[in-house]
């Protein structure tokens, strides 16, 4: 600890003696801690045509659990992901349709693509000065710096117009994947001693293309790495306007403030483990599972570590089997049931089926081993984030980029729920909190005690 520091520990104390609150007065004031009922179920704070979310059904007038599902705009994303596989990138598709709500013909995705990359490109020396001048092993951090700054350059950053904002947001959509990836060969570069590579995006590649060449040092990919990187996207694009980083961008929208900050408020958000971050906690849980399981094929072997990771007594401590279950669905995470069929090819193709079976073999153990130790009132299932690191570590994806890929895909929600939230909702969005304070007098310096 630095000198003069050691005032944080006594002043810590402080904050949780003044600051504890007992469990009982959220029951007690009808409280709904993290906005969400004992069952799981959000608090509605809004509507929105954007996305819909379906964990449960009504049957005979009993709310039943059902296999989870996902539209985007009232299209199946499990339809979407049929509709583009094989013939094109979705990516640029599915943005189109989120943004402006039809999914475009042939001419109109087009041009979209054509405007996306025109937007390809950054202000004069900024990346040395902005993205290189201070390199961060957190690229999210590094991204949500970039964000601010751009800022500085747009005359009309204030603006809240409508056309203003779509400019904003597509010219965002368009620099995350070089903000993310030059943030990172930076970090590579000055805090890893490692070459530095700073490639120019291609007007003729899609958004995944684009991601993968700048990523790499030889530019190169195979069709099938850019095809499942392109569902990734796709896949984490959107997801209701209840998630964290999204309830984020409308509150922060609701403001009044402008779209730089709104994104880097959802940024902040996205970055959190219990969020964002999850992946990586997956990817680090299984090499923890692999580095203490002797035989990786020994379903009870494997089965009694996942129970001491439940009990606390293995890998962070935290008792959670990450990648496992989700605030929303019951049954099953759709995103995760498509991703899965992906995950195999790559794996296969990658010489990593041997990782994909232990994947495999947790995804069907580890709901056992939570319904042995809790009341599981609405099932659990793998969720994206379980077969999504997977997938970057195949892709020879660095850790430190998994978070920021879930935020190139996620700002177009994000825009669209920015641009829905300025349309319709002229209030700012205020929820209330109920204070238990206890009301005391005022006590002069001279006779105040020292305990």
């Amino acid at each position: 600890m630095k000198k003069n520091e050691g005032y944080l520990n006594d002043y810590a104390a402080l904050c949780r003696e003044a600051d504890r609150l007992e469990p009982q007065l959220f029951e007690k004031y009808d409280v709904q801690r993290g906005l969400r009922d004992k069952n799981g179920n959000g608090v509605v704070t809004g509507l929105t045509n954007i996305s819909k979310i379906e964990s449960f059904q009504m049957v005979d007038g009993v709310k039943t659990p059902c296999e989870g599902k996902l539209w985007y705009r009232g299209y199946d994303c499990i339809e979407l992901v049929k509709g583009f596989r094989g013939k094109h990138f979705g990516f640029e598709e599915v943005a189109y349709l989120l943004l402006f709500g039809e999914l475009p013909n042939e001419k109109q995705l087009t041009d979209f693509r054509d405007i996306l990359s025109a937007h390809r490109t950054l202000p004069t020396n900024f990346t040395r000065d902005v993205i290189m001048k201070a390199p961060s092993s957190d690229i999210m951090n590094s991204l949500t710096r970039s964000v601010l700054t751009l800022a500085s350059y747009d005359k009309n950053c204030s603006d809240t117009s409508i056309e203003n904002v779509l400019r904003q947001c597509i010219g965002l959509i368009s620099v995350f994947p070089m903000l993310s990836v030059y943030g990172y060969h930076a970090y590579n570069h000055y805090q890893n001693d490692e070459s530095m590579y700073i490639h120019r995006p291609s007007k003729k590649l899609s958004t995944a293309e684009n991601l993968l060449m700048m990523l790499r040092p030889d530019k190169k990919y195979t069709d099938l790495e850019a095809e499942v990187l392109d569902i990734a996207l796709v896949l984490h694009m959107e997801h209701g306007g209840g998630n964290n980083s999204t309830f984020t961008t409308r509150v922060v929208s609701s403001s009044g403030a402008d779209t730089y900050s709104v994104i880097a408020a959802a940024l902040s958000s996205l970055k959190g483990p219990k969020h964002g971050g999850a992946n990586i906690k997956v990817v680090e849980m299984m090499r923890d599972i692999k580095a203490n399981v002797s035989d990786e094929k020994d379903e009870d072997e494997v089965k009694d570590y996942l129970k001491k990771i439940l009990n606390k007594e293995a890998f962070d401590r935290k008792g959670l089997i990450y990648g496992m279950g989700h605030a929303v669905y019951s049954l099953s995470d759709p995103r995760a049931q498509v991703f899965k069929g992906f995950v195999k090819r790559l794996a296969e193709a990658k010489g990593r089926e041997k990782d994909y079976a232990l994947y495999s073999m947790i995804e069907r153990l580890a709901p056992e081993v939570i319904s042995e130790k809790a009341r599981i009132y609405k099932g659990v299932s793998a969720n994206v984030d379980f077969y999504s690191g997977f997938v970057y570590s195949m892709l020879e994806i660095p850790l430190e980029m998994y978070t920021p890929i879930f935020a190139i895909a996620r700002i177009v929600g994000w825009s669209a729920h920015r641009i829905e939230e300025l349309i319709n909702m002229d209030k700012i969005i205020r929820p209330a909190y109920k204070s238990v304070m206890q009301e005391r007098e005022y006590i002069p310096m001279e006779d105040r005690t020292i305990e």
